[in-house]
């Protein structure tokens, strides 16, 4: 990307801690706030889908994002002081979102989640890099990702429900999906942490490594040495595969090869 700022206010990822690069296709993501062991607030949220509306309108420039954390931990989650009754000077507070009306509530919540689901509707690959601690917030925004590679000492949290809340920033989906109704309940229902090895078994983790940003450069470079388009095709065919019946998986096979056979005819001259 030229820009990666693309049209993005500089004073809000300031304020949201939130540092944004682009290098070699790749779009890198870093929470930027290790004394609070990067804990979320709105504006937080905000960036992160400011940063997803860059994305959209510079699709062919990326080719992969990186979600990381500064520090020694990925993300702690909300900001404790969200659940105050002073809330956070100048953002959106728990109480005030509970005196909205039900739709004040679903509009609010709605455009919150759209900070953490597009990334896996954008085309480009999203990878979370996690180390520390992914708790609430933080384990749903390594969820929104397509990929989860881990260090050894990662540990996963849903606290949500210890709060008296639920989890709501899109991350119910993805866990259920990997880990399976009655997993991904205990795990919610408990707050308990889940190590980077449970978190490979149950198969939200995708890799456990010793230097997970290291493991994340060979991935990139392995991505980087395939031709153009063929990842951004596979993770398009793979992402839709469970919604899809067997016949109509098949017929998505046959519809991205077509697109692919054309691609490499091309880069052959013919």
């Amino acid at each position: 990307m030229a820009d990666p700022w693309g049209g993005i206010d500089p004073d809000l990822l300031n304020r949201a801690r939130l540092r944004v690069s682009a290098s070699d296709r790749v779009l890198t993501i870093t929470l930027d706030r290790p004394e609070a062991r990067n804990a979320q607030t709105p504006v937080t949220w905000t960036a992160l889908a400011a940063v997803g509306d860059v994305v959209r309108a510079n699709d062919g420039d990326v080719d992969a994002i990186v979600v990381t954390g500064s520090g020694p931990s990925f993300s702690a989650g909300l900001d404790r002081r969200m659940f105050t009754p002073e809330g956070i000077p100048g953002e959106l507070s728990l109480m005030s979102m509970a005196a909205m009306d039900d739709t004040g509530i679903d509009r609010t919540i709605e455009k919150i989640q759209s900070g953490f689901t597009w990334l896996r509707e954008v085309p480009a690959l999203s990878i979370a890099v996690v180390q520390g601690h992914a708790i609430g917030a933080g384990f749903q925004l390594a969820l929104a990702c397509d990929l989860i590679f881990a260090a050894p000492d990662a540990r996963f949290a849903m606290r949500e429900t210890s709060w008296g809340l639920v989890p709501d920033l899109a991350g119910t989906w993805p866990l259920v999906r990997a880990a399976g109704y009655g997993r991904a309940l205990e795990i919610c229902a408990t707050g308990r942490e889940v190590s980077a090895d449970e978190g490979y078994g149950l198969g939200f983790v995708t890799r456990i490594d010793a230097d997970p940003a290291v493991a994340t450069e060979q991935f990139l470079a392995a991505l980087r040495a395939t031709p153009p388009g063929s990842v951004r095709d596979l993770t398009a065919l793979l992402r839709g595969a469970d919604d899809r019946t067997a016949a109509e998986q098949r017929a998505a096979e046959r519809s991205a090869q077509a697109v692919r056979l054309r691609s490499l005819l091309a880069l052959m001259g013919g």
